[in-house]
């Protein structure tokens, strides 16, 4: 004979079932928004350090490669030749040069590349990098920790593009 289920007893069923442990999609949910929430917290300070990292390396690249010049020109009497945009003077390649020619020769840290200005664009004497491929704000943000905070004075200075460190006007 066949048994008759009422809806009561289906209901019992149900509850007799044991229970599968796992999260709901409620509590995944928050777990996501928790995530993001830190997540948009995250990347804009990792995005600061790491400009300031790379601030920080081009200050140390201008500030060794000017020494390296001014040693130079203390030693011989006068300034090396230019050169063109990532090319080393030929003067800087003896062994008695300080001057790092695979971090002269490589990338700068914002982009683009070092360049030796011996006598040209109105300056005696100056590093430069040449096709910088940051933008103006963040090189006035350079510009203020490591000069005087304007592009058109002091000895960091230049326009778009070319930024020099002059080491004699």
């Amino acid at each position: 004979m066949q048994e008759v289920t009422t809806s009561s007893s289906r209901f019992a069923m149900l509850r007799a079932r044991p229970k599968i442990a796992g999260f709901t999609l409620v509590e995944i949910m928050i777990v996501v928004v928790i995530i993001g929430m830190l997540a948009a917290m995250a990347i804009p300070a990792f995005q600061k350090v790491r400009q300031s990292s790379r601030h920080s390396a081009l200050a140390n690249d201008m500030r060794s490669f000017a020494q390296a010049f001014e040693t130079y020109s203390h030693e011989n009497g006068s300034w090396p030749g230019d050169t063109g945009i990532g090319v080393v003077p030929n003067e800087m390649l003896n062994n008695n040069s300080s001057l790092d020619v695979t971090a002269f020769s490589s990338t700068t840290p914002i982009g683009g590349r070092y360049d030796w200005d011996g006598g040209v664009f109105g300056y005696i004497a100056a590093v430069s990098v040449a096709d910088a491929t940051i933008t103006n704000a963040q090189l006035l943000q350079f510009d203020t920790s490591f000069d005087d905070g304007n592009l058109n004075t002091g000895d960091f200075c230049g326009t778009t593009g070319r930024y020099s460190y002059v080491i004699l006007e």
